[in-house]
């Protein structure tokens, strides 16, 4: 049997190998909607404000300069009652080299909430790569606030090439053309290979001549010295920091690289980085995928018909697992004819279900477990227009004519190894040697298209940087704090150990829950932990903790996601912390267009 062979009966056959059931004690939770709270003007979500101490008016235009800072900022708005200001600096195309791209550079927006008592900003940043820390503020910076206090400004960016950053990291020159050629087929792995594998080398040079000498630069080490660029512009010597998901890579990359000025920084979904920089593929973003959605089928059987309506089906997990499993594999050749109107119909295939629905729906558990029982538990009983509804259908007169353009591609790639050279010659060949990859996880195909485009990739690798497994641990200017929970579906615990094991005197929070990052789910457990290292720079006293989680959040009805149901704490502040990290989780914004992919 020849290797494509072997991918082809693979793809025609994999099944889960085993049955990992995994049961999480929790309390009782607690939901209040923050949306009342953001003032946005139309330019940049502005509410035009006066007065603050060590502020100094610069112009007619109210732009300020604070006392030791060396950029102007303006109001750009309020949120939950506290001040937004923007500002934005200019860095060098190449932070390592002043010869390279003489003259030219990145402009880098700002966005800063100003924390009542802040004397110190923390930066945030909310992953991807290709996150927008603008947006991510304006949507979030409320309950981020309330989580943090108000001892830190929050402070944000859209690092080189994303959102506002420019030049932007587009691959195609107009809305238009980026509609006409960005579709390709690239579900089945081995029928679909042909077109991917042309598709993908003019796909690769599009991206390269659109971008020009810009588009090499667009790296991850960068965007770290940016950030000290950053620092430098407010005046401030030490690093705070708060990175999610791909931040941490950015996190670690920024510590390794600045240690002396790593003074508070936070890891939060952990991103293996010597699998990013030097592995060919991803070896563990998948190791608790596949556990994650068996959870989701433990905690629905736990929740009852009531709460989740896929246990009307069955109350046994395992026999629930597996004919959800079926179900939806039979999709994969006899997809399902979704017909409402003249003008709203189309297919449910395999891929629309598994790989939008199901795997989306693991990241964010508290906000979509819910949900997609409901449509799931629909389709099984021969009723599809819910989840046609939910995860099939797209209007055509709403075509993303702005697009948050082909960003995660070009950090992705130029960070890590890539290029023709570095892989199989043919496409048969690459097909047989990505096969261990697509054996990691029922959930593996998700990232079929990107190993394509990484193969093709032109653009050469213009850093230096290549951290060491298993060598001498980084010594920060003080010890890193890193946080996961227990079953993330793309950055897991075993990643969260490596770089436990790549810091010195580095500390562990794990939170007993399911979903993407700490903020999945609420845990007063976890936010003292953070509060106590940023304010006071105490760690854990283990080196590995384990933090429960507070209330049930998984499978919250939608009518009842504004009742308050407050659970026991101590004082107003804590109760106010819980009902921000509840509205967090619950809201989210790691996901479709912004996780991790590799």
């Amino acid at each position: 049997m020849t290797k494509s062979e072997n991918f082809e009966q693979f793809e025609n056959t994999r099944k889960p190998n085993r049955y990992a059931r995994r049961a999480v004690l929790l309390c009782t939770g607690v939901v209040i909607l923050f949306a009342s709270l953001t003032t946005l003007s139309p330019q940049h979500l502005e509410t035009p404000w006066v007065g603050c101490s060590g502020r100094h008016q610069t112009s007619a235009d109210k732009t300020s300069r604070y006392d030791g800072e060396h950029i102007d900022w303006e109001p750009c708005g309020t949120i939950a009652d506290h001040k937004v200001e923007c500002s934005s600096i200019n860095v060098p195309i190449d932070q390592f080299n002043a010869t390279n791209g003489v003259g030219k550079s990145f402009k880098i927006p700002l966005t800063r909430l100003r924390g009542e008592n802040a004397t110190k900003s923390i930066l945030i940043n909310p992953g991807g790569p290709g996150g927008s820390g603008g947006e991510f503020l304006h949507r979030r910076g409320a309950q981020l606030n309330a989580i943090i206090g108000d001892g830190f400004h929050l402070l944000s960016f859209d690092p080189r090439g994303i959102n506002q950053s420019l030049p932007r990291a587009d691959c195609y020159p107009t809305p238009e053309t980026r509609q006409a050629l960005s579709p390709v087929r690239s579900k089945k792995l081995v029928e679909d290979s042909g077109e991917l594998w042309a598709w993908s080398a003019n796909h690769a040079q599009a991206c390269a001549d659109n971008m020009g000498e810009h588009a090499q630069y667009l790296n991850t080490p960068q965007t770290a010295a940016d950030m000290n660029s950053i620092l430098d512009a407010i005046g401030q010597e030490d690093m705070y920091y708060w990175g999610f998901s791909y931040g941490t890579l950015l996190g670690q990359t920024y510590a390794t690289l600045s240690p002396e000025r790593s003074h508070r920084v936070i890891i939060d979904g952990v991103v293996n980085q010597f699998d990013w920089y030097n592995s060919h593929y991803d070896n563990e973003g998948l190791e608790d995928t596949d556990k994650v959605f068996y959870g989701f089928i433990d905690e629905c059987i736990k929740a009852g018909p009531s709460k989740c309506a896929l246990a009307s089906l069955h109350n046994d997990s395992q026999a629930l697992a597996e004919k959800l499993i079926t179900s939806i594999s039979a999709l994969r050749d006899e997809p399902i004819s979704v017909y409402i109107n003249s003008t709203v119909y189309g297919i449910l295939d395999y891929w629309t279900i598994w790989d939008k629905a199901v795997f989306e729906a693991l990241y964010k558990p508290t906000q979509l477990w819910y949900d997609l029982a409901k449509n799931l538990a629909s389709l099984l009983q021969g009723n599809a227009t819910d989840a046609f509804l939910a995860y099939g259908y797209s209007d055509p007169n709403k075509w993303n004519t702005t697009g948050r353009g082909e960003a995660i591609e070009f950090i992705m790639y130029n960070d890590g190894i890539h290029g023709t050279e570095n892989f199989p010659k043919d496409r048969k060949s690459f097909l047989g040697w990505l096969t261990p990859y697509f054996n990691q996880s029922m959930f593996a195909s998700v990232e079929y298209e990107g190993y394509f485009k990484r193969r093709a990739w032109k653009l050469g690798r213009t850093h230096g940087y290549s951290p060491v497994r298993h060598g001498p641990p980084v010594k920060t200017k003080n010890p890193i704090l890193i946080l996961t929970t227990t079953y993330d579906p793309v950055c897991p615990v075993i990643s969260a150990k490596s770089a436990l094991e790549a810091f010195e005197g580095s500390k562990l929070v794990e939170v007993k829950g399911y979903g993407h990052c700490s903020v999945a789910v609420p845990s007063m457990c976890l936010v003292r932990a953070v509060r106590k290292f940023l304010y006071e720079g105490k760690m854990p006293e283990e080196e590995h903790t384990l933090c429960e989680v507070d209330g049930e959040p998984y499978f919250v009805k939608p009518e009842s996601r504004e009742t308050v149901a407050i659970a026991e704490f101590e004082s107003e502040e804590e109760r106010k912390i819980h009902l921000a990290q509840v509205e967090l989780a619950r809201g989210g914004w790691i996901g479709p267009g912004g996780r991790v992919r590799w």
